[in-house]
Order: C-alpha cells, then structure tokens, then sequence
C-alpha cells in the first residue's frame, strides 16, 4: 500500500497530539510489563519464566523512557496517562487467556498491532517524537520469540492451531475497537492524518487496513488463517 506524506502540523496541534500519544505509550508499556510479569509465573518450563520475565523488564525500560520523555516537557506523566486507562484496562478484561498459549498469542497480537499504531501516528510529529516511538515500538527481540515459542507449541500440538487462529481474529478485533475508541473519545487522532489531499478519516480507514495486512502476515507465518 503506498504510503501518503503527513499533513502539516500547526505547534500547538502537534504538541497536544505528542503529549496524548507519549501517555497512551506510557500506559500500555506499564500495562504490558504487568501482564507479560504475570504470565510468566504460569510458564510450563524455567527457561520460558525466565524469557518471559526478560521480556517484562524490557516493557518497563520503555515505560520509563516515555515517562522521562513526558517530563522533560514539564508535564506530569500520571494526567498524561489517566485519559487512556479506562479503555486499556477494559480490552484487558474482555481478554483474558485462557491457557498460557493463548497469553502469548495476546502479547504478539495486541503489541504488534499496537506499534504499527503507533508508529503510523507519529509520523505526523516531530522527528524526536517519531524517533522516541519508532525505538520503544520496535518488538524485533519480542516478536522473535514470541513467534518463535508460538511455532514450537504449534508444531508440537497441532491441536492448538484453531483456537489461536481464533484467539488471534478475536484480539485483532479488539485491538482495533481500541484504537477506534481512543480516536473517538476526544484524541481525535485521526486530525492527525487531515490534509489538503483527503480528510483523516479517510486516512485512518486505510491505516486500519494496513493494520489487518500486517496481522495476516504474522499470522500467516505462524501457519495460522487470519
């Protein structure tokens, strides 16, 4: 999909969008650093609690980098993150794991889909915002074992293949009522993507399909239907 410039931003539009984008992060690090934290307990094997936990203290590093981030600008990070806790807090709930396998297939989905979120947001800000994103979204070290111990289970289980073909449709859907639910709750980030070319929801259409183009890929290698 050919990817469109971003629009130009006035300062005061792209500080308001910087700052909701750095509390959104914030959040969902703290988030997945508890999740990822808690899950680890219930690993079937010493060496998966071990990457598991290695994998948490990752999300808190990049928590508290966007944290520092969010001071530096003289803002409190804990205003910046309320607006978003109700929403990520209920997609959580309405998630729950049912095994450990399925706990996995969350993070790798909810995570991925997140980034590329995230990612495509930030190009319509400020280099050092773009910068900030692109590196605490970048899940190659997370996304590489979390595909690889999906492949594992996988081969050793077929079994397993339905239901996380499933679970993985399921959270791709809810990932996505997310992201629609933020923009609609006043973050209104699809102003963001607004251009003199077309209006941003337009563009957030087509960035939420490119979000599903990503998630079948995944899913596809891990041999799975999307």
């Amino acid at each position: 999909m050919t990817e469109l410039p971003p629009p130009i931003l006035d300062d005061a539009t792209r500080t308001r969008a910087e700052l909701a984008l750095y509390g959104l992060m914030a959040y969902r690090e703290l988030t997945a650093f508890e999740r990822l934290s808690s899950d680890a307990r219930f690993s079937p094997t010493l060496a998966d609690r071990e990457a598991l936990a290695r994998l948490a203290v990752h999300e808190f590093g990049h928590y508290e980098r966007v944290v520092a981030a969010i001071a530096a600008r003289g803002e409190d990070p804990a205003p910046a993150m309320e607006p978003f806790m109700a929403s990520i807090d209920a997609m959580h709930e309405r998630t729950r794991p049912g095994d450990w396998f399925e706990s996995l297939m969350k993070a790798h989905v909810i995570d991925s889909v997140s980034g590329d979120f995230y990612v495509a947001i930030a190009r319509a800000l400020a280099p050092e915002a773009r910068l900030l994103v692109q590196e605490v979204q970048a899940l190659d070290e997370q996304n590489e074992w979390l595909h690889d111990r999906l492949r594992t289970a996988l081969d050793d289980d077929p079994r397993l293949a339905s239901r996380l073909a499933l679970w993985g449709r399921r959270l791709l859907g809810e990932a996505l009522t997310q992201a629609r639910r933020i923009n609609e709750r006043g973050l209104r980030f699809d102003q963001l993507f607004a251009s003199t070319h077309d209006d941003g929801e337009e563009r957030l259409a087509r960035l939420f399909a490119t979000l599903v183009e990503n998630h079948s890929r995944r899913m596809a290698a891990l041999g799975l239907t999307a």
